[in-house]
């Protein structure tokens, strides 16, 4: 594992070092964690609408490949993105442990709502007094965190809601991102 100092160095994110989360109310924020390919991501716990097992949504004619499709939620229309897909992150397998996280993003002037396809659901993971890093190294996921933080032996990258619902950039050519 990197010291605070070394992660400090070799990022180009804007998040202070040892930068808090708050939610709302101003309290420090609790993350629902998930797996992507045997590693360890998290999405801030606000953001998440509900969790649905993986069902294949309605396809979109001439969507990127990532875009499985869209879903009904109470009348809403729902694009449905395969993060694995999206970020190159290995063979797609749609198992029994397979589901699809709904966010929603609540900006000032919009509403944004997008279901994720994850491979698994793990825990809700307290902020308590663990810091949050910069995000480290460039790849495909990279633009999309807002930070590191650790969990037992584990690092959880945690994912900006609002960059991850972005529409026009999800798609944007995948090779500009």
């Amino acid at each position: 594992m990197e010291s605070s100092a070394s992660v400090e160095a070799n990022t180009k994110s804007t998040l202070p070092a040892n930068a808090d989360i708050h939610n709302s109310s101003g309290e420090r924020a609790d993350f629902l964690s998930f797996c992507l390919d045997r590693e360890l991501y998290g999405v801030e716990i606000n953001d998440v609408e509900e969790i649905r097992v993986w069902e294949r949504p309605t396809p979109i004619p001439r969507a990127p490949s990532y875009v499985k499709g869209v879903i009904n939620i109470r009348g809403l229309i729902v694009p449905v993105v395969d993060l694995r897909s999206r970020f190159d992150l290995g063979a797609c397998e749609y198992l029994t442990t397979t589901v699809v996280i709904i966010l929603r993003y609540q900006g000032e002037d919009q509403d944004r709502m997008m279901g994720l396809v994850v491979d698994s659901v793990s825990d809700v993971i307290e902020q308590g007094e663990n810091e949050i890093y910069r995000s480290v190294g460039e790849s495909k996921v990279t633009p999309y965190l807002q930070g590191l933080i650790n969990v037992g032996d584990q690092v959880m990258s945690l994912f900006d809601t609002e960059t991850l619902l972005d529409i026009e950039r999800l798609l944007r050519n995948k090779s500009h991102d």
